[in-house]
């Protein structure tokens, strides 16, 4: 038995590679098991995810633990993202973090609100002294929870490098029950230029997935001629779970060779945004499926190991090739598909001509578009790729192009209003238009002048809107003059139904208090243990802001005792 667990755990080693990463330092931040709702590096809307996600039984307010002594370097509370959020820096180097928090431990939670009263905003962002906040190994930090951009309760943990880049926490010794093969869910391939094709094609295909009794996957054999390229949606999943994560790494072979190959260790926040260049982006706007190109298509990546003609596959005329490509989990649970390309240069079809219009995008350079009281502005290297783009300006709607197409960095978009008279400029402000009823999501507006200007990095619809509406503040849990000396919190719910809520500002007794807004439930909430209303008598006044500056004010008396 003993020779047996030896050789699991020298087979996991050598799996690995040379894993140098300390694998007893860092515990279990929970003190339960851990099963992910979701995996490192796995793929999400314009990022990686950098960390992984530990359920909480679907409840909030569990202990979360230091996972190896040292002393608190950041804290973050914020509405959205990561939440209330908690950052350890230990003395090997590596800082964890822990978000989404509920609350944070008695001794951070009062050095927190002791910053955000000085400051007056809820919203604040700290970075202690080395010797302010020191924690030991398992001693209580935090309690998990649902904040910020959370899709439920659950705990997000980090470990990041002196370089804060993350690093795939399952490589420090973290365990995850996991016999479960990979499952793949769709193959596609594409032809590469004018002069490849693929079942006659010359535009990519998605290929009929064949599920095989062993587990494993094959396609209906293909014709192809030229150069070609696949990709793959595939996800892996837990034996404890039902969620759909990430994998490890995937690999693939042409006739034996190794020839591309991609794994989730380690990124840099600084590259995350070249997610949308490794999928297949139109596929993913246009049917919300994430298709990973299996080929480098002037991707600057890490994850993209340095690979034969950048994953690309070569097929010549009345040759027969093997394609396979291999999916792994972190436990070695390994999925394989295999595709039968046969060359054929007599399967011709004439290729689909791209479509033009009066306006093309080189990449390396700077675009300007500009049509009546709208401009655009490109910078060099805004895109991948060269293009015609579709530009076009219908009284105060431009339709910019259709949004399948990664962009790298932000863009300007601008409108002057000098038509509009003061009054209605002032409520004006750039959205770009959703689902298909055309919803004006507002864009964040710059006001200069006359001149209106959001800064994107999505193509699509833009207009501009007006928001002429007060946002609305009920409360929830109390009433006019109403004794609240038994309640523990205070409620109200605000909300805005044109540009979004920019800003509020509560007071009791002209003094301000501390409220915790949770967008998700549109509900503002004041915690009566801060202990900062102390007259029986308190008038309150709360005053909500919306993103063209609108505002409304809540007056009311409550007592307490």
């Amino acid at each position: 038995m003993r020779l047996i667990l030896i050789i699991l755990l020298l087979s996991s080693f050598f799996s690995h590679g040379q894993n140098n990463y300390p694998q007893d330092y860092f515990s279990n931040p929970l003190e339960i098991p851990t099963i992910l709702a979701g995996s490192f590096a796995e793929l999400r809307s314009n990022h990686f995810h950098s960390g992984l996600d530990i359920k909480t039984k679907q409840r909030v307010g569990l202990r979360v633990k230091a996972a190896a002594d040292g002393f608190v370097s950041r804290i973050k509370v914020s509405h959205y993202g990561y939440g209330k959020a908690l950052y350890i820096t230990h003395p090997n180097g590596y800082t964890t973090v822990y978000a989404h928090l509920q609350k944070f431990a008695p001794d951070i939670e009062a050095y927190v609100k002791k910053k955000q009263y000085e400051k007056e905003s809820y919203e604040i962002e700290l970075f202690p002294n080395a010797g302010d906040l020191k924690v030991l190994k398992d001693s209580l930090v935090a309690y998990s929870g649902n904040t910020g951009g959370s899709g439920g309760p659950h705990l997000h943990f980090e470990i990041r490098d002196k370089a804060e880049r993350p690093i795939n926490p399952m490589l420090f010794g973290m365990y995850v029950t996991d016999t479960t093969k990979p499952f793949v869910n769709s193959i596609y391939a594409y032809p590469i230029g004018d002069d490849s094709y693929i079942n006659q094609s010359n535009t990519k295909l998605k290929l009929r997935l064949i599920p095989l009794k062993n587990g494993e996957y094959t396609v209906e054999n293909i014709e192809a001629y030229g150069t070609i390229g696949f990709g793959i949606e595939t996800n892996d999943r837990q034996d404890l779970a039902a969620n759909k994560n990430g994998v490890y790494g995937i690999e693939t072979f042409v006739n034996g060779n190794k020839n591309f190959e991609i794994d989730f260790k380690q990124f840099s926040f600084s590259e995350t945004k070249h997610i949308n260049r490794l999928i297949d982006y139109e596929v993913y706007k246009k049917e919300k499926n994430r298709v990973q190109k299996l080929f480098n298509d002037n991707n600057p990546l890490s994850l993209l190991k340095p690979s034969i003609n950048n994953g690309y596959i070569s097929i010549q005329d009345s040759t027969s090739s093997i394609y396979k490509i291999k999916i792994s989990d972190f436990h070695d649970n390994v999925s394989w598909v295999t595709i039968s390309i046969e060359g054929k240069e007599n399967s011709v079809s004439t290729p689909v001509p791209p479509k033009k219009t009066p306006y093309f995008i080189n990449a390396s350079q700077t675009v300007n578009l500009k049509e009546g009281h709208v401009a655009v502005d490109f910078y060099q290297d805004t895109f991948y790729d060269d293009f015609y783009i579709d530009f076009e300006v219908n009284s105060d709607t431009l339709k910019l192009h259709e949004d399948i197409i990664p962009v790298k960095k932000s863009f300007t978009i601008s409108y002057d209003v000098g038509a509009y008279s003061d009054r209605d400029k002032s409520k004006l402000y750039i959205a770009r238009l959703v689902g298909y009823k055309n919803y004006p999501l507002y864009s964040y507006t710059r006001r200069k002048g006359d001149m209106l200007t959001t800064n994107t990095k999505t193509l699509g619809t833009y207009a501009l809107a007006s928001d002429t509406l007060k946002p609305t503040i009920n409360p929830l849990n109390f009433k006019e003059a109403q004794w609240l000396s038994k309640f523990r919190y205070l409620k109200l719910k605000i909300d805005d139904e044109g540009s979004g809520i920019s800003n509020y500002r509560a007071t009791v007794n002209g003094k301000w208090i501390l409220m915790e807004y949770d967008y998700k439930t549109k509900t503002l909430t004041h915690d009566f243990n801060d202990a900062v209303i102390k007259e029986t008598k308190n008038n309150l006044k709360l005053i909500v802001t919306d993103n063209v500056g609108n505002n409304s004010t809540f007056e009311t008396v409550f007592y307490r005792k």
